[in-house]
């Protein structure tokens, strides 16, 4: 769309066309969505942060002289709205947790890969100045904004401008060296992050920038680097999420906003009737609320295309409207009754070789179906397998440190109705047994010193090479590959292929005996990694599960 129709849009909303202005909602609010999410990193006030942007820009849109700056203009008044929330943060809101982390979501919803995933991880090591800046200049080089749109919004010439974005790109060029360095399998870099809660800081950024420069190891790379403006050139928009709501008019403001500027009444007022309009995906509803709609079994929302002075497509005829989607229960309607297994959250130790496993209980099996059919392999991220029934399911692991070293992201089970139990490991070893015979330096399955290690979060289980859960419902399996090189292969079984496993040991010429984990009750323990939820990325469901 060309710069003369959103000149003509601008005008339209400011004489109060209600249609305009919802083209210009539309249209604009990914913009803000992206500036403010990456400044804040997805904190939970980011959502605040847009509205009060878009309910300034909505309110003061008549004062607007030229309407060939209103880009420069809204990202000015998003700025300001960012640096007006950190002034305001109170030292109790300083630890807040993120609600959704921005950089993983960059990464999901636009499938990063390689270099591009570690820009976008860097830009939580950033002070929040920094990532302010960045924020701006991210959409520079993706030909979202200009260097004179850049300097504006900051309120800083040009020239101090370079000067700013060079010193902040060093800073970044640092923390993207902290990704690369805790992907690998550094042993000092691993007894150094031995106290470190996993949370980014400045301290933390100093420290490990520190190591990194004098480490051999930590301080090579194993491939070109890539400046990151060349790595982020094109890349578009983080779509909005589906659901996220605006709300345009609210109480006593729509008053004051008539006083304020002529169209406001007219055009406000407007916004509180039912639903209006639909365009691009987005709803404006009763009471002026834009909520971001997804129909059922649409394809992934693709990544939306922000109005420039360069476009030239024309976008998407509106849809047909849509109701208001109906709201996802809270977690927290679940009931304490609904509760079930013990939850297992600290690391075990590995019984003896010669020890024989306690005895398997039998539960009632009529068989799990799996839509990867009898052997779905996974082997790369994204991968998935959705299991129903009643009955048992090995999953089978291939660490490959040899391939890629570095930190094991943990598949989780997501989705889940029913219950899932962790009930036995077998294969004759854990991953962290000695392989005997193995070639110098591959002293275990989880890697040795000559070509690294494949590392696991803090807290989570060892695996061994089969484990195996027993399904009284349904649930999908999702392979979380970031880090270090791994395949899992997902095979519906049963209790008499549990048991032969883990009773054979020794004697057979394996490592040891397999363990067993089930109580035959609902004592017995859940899997780490399982949520009934189904979150847009499977990799952050947490580690202990409350099911």
């Amino acid at each position: 769309m060309d710069s003369q129709h959103w000149r003509a849009t601008i005008k339209a909303a400011q004489s109060g066309d209600r249609q305009a202005l919802d083209e210009l909602v539309a249209g604009w609010l990914p913009l803000v969505y992206n500036i403010v999410g990456r400044a804040l990193n997805g904190h939970a006030d980011v959502d605040d942060v847009v509205q009060e942007t878009m309910l300034r820009a909505v309110d003061n849109l008549g004062s607007l002289r030229d309407p060939d700056s209103f880009r420069s203009w809204l990202v000015a008044i998003a700025m300001r709205q960012i640096r007006d929330r950190a002034r305001r943060r109170t030292p109790e809101r300083l630890e807040e947790a993120a609600a959704s982390d921005f950089a993983e979501l960059t990464v999901l919803r636009l499938q990063l890969e390689g270099q591009r995933r570690e820009v976008a991880e860097a830009v939580r090591w950033l002070d929040d100045e920094d990532r302010q800046l960045l924020s701006l200049w991210w959409l520079e080089v993706a030909g979202e904004l200009t260097r004179r749109e850049l300097a504006a919004a900051v309120g800083i010439t040009r020239q101090h401008a370079a000067v700013r974005v060079q010193r902040m790109k060093e800073r970044l060029e640092t923390s993207r060296g902290i990704v690369r360095a805790l992907d690998g399998a550094c042993p000092d870099l691993r007894e150094l992050t031995g106290r470190w809660n996993g949370r980014p800081d400045s301290v933390w950024r100093k420290r490990l920038a520190r190591h990194i420069r004098g480490c051999g190891y930590c301080g090579g790379t194993r491939e070109t680097v890539v400046p990151a403006e060349r790595l982020l050139v094109g890349i578009a928009l983080v779509p909005l999420p589906v659901g996220f709501t605006l709300s345009l008019a609210f109480g006593g403001k729509t008053a004051v906003a008539a006083g304020s500027a002529g169209w406001s009444a007219k055009l406000l007022g407007a916004l509180t009737k039912p639903a209006v309009a639909m365009t691009a995906g987005a709803t404006i509803v009763a009471g002026g609320a834009y909520v971001v709609t997804q129909p059922p079994h649409a394809p992934p929302p693709r990544a939306a295309v922000t109005p420039t002075a360069t476009a030239t497509s024309e976008p998407p005829p509106s849809a047909s409207p849509t109701p208001t989607p109906t709201p996802t229960p809270s977690p927290t309607a679940t009931k304490k009754a609904d509760l079930y297994g013990t939850v297992v959250d600290a690391v075990d130790r590995a019984p003896d070789p010669d020890a024989r496993p306690a005895a398997l209980p039998r539960r009632p099996e009529s068989g799990v179906t799996s839509t990867g059919g009898p052997k779905a392999v996974m082997q790369h991220r994204g991968d998935s397998v959705t299991l129903s029934g009643r009955g048992y399911v090995l999953v089978r692991w291939q660490i490959s440190p040899h391939a890629r070293p570095g930190g094991v992201v943990m598949p989780a089970w997501t989705g889940l109705k029913g219950k899932l139990f962790h009930v036995a490991s077998g294969g004759s070893r854990r991953m962290d047994d000695p392989l005997p015979g193995a070639p110098n330096g591959y002293a275990t399955g989880m890697g040795g010193p000559d070509i690294g290690y494949a590392v696991l979060p803090p807290g989570t289980q060892q695996m061994w090479q089969n484990e195996y859960f027993y399904l009284d419902g349904t649930v999908t399996l999702t392979q979380n590959e970031r880090g270090c090189d791994y395949g899992i292969t997902v095979f519906p079984s049963d209790w008499a292929t549990v048991d032969k496993d883990v009773n054979e040991g020794p004697a057979q010429g394996a490592i040891r005996y397999g363990l067993v984990r089930d109580t035959g009750t609902d004592s017995a323990p859940v899997p780490q990694y399982v949520t009934r939820a189904t979150p847009a990325d499977p990799a952050t469901v947490p580690q202990r599960s409350r099911v």
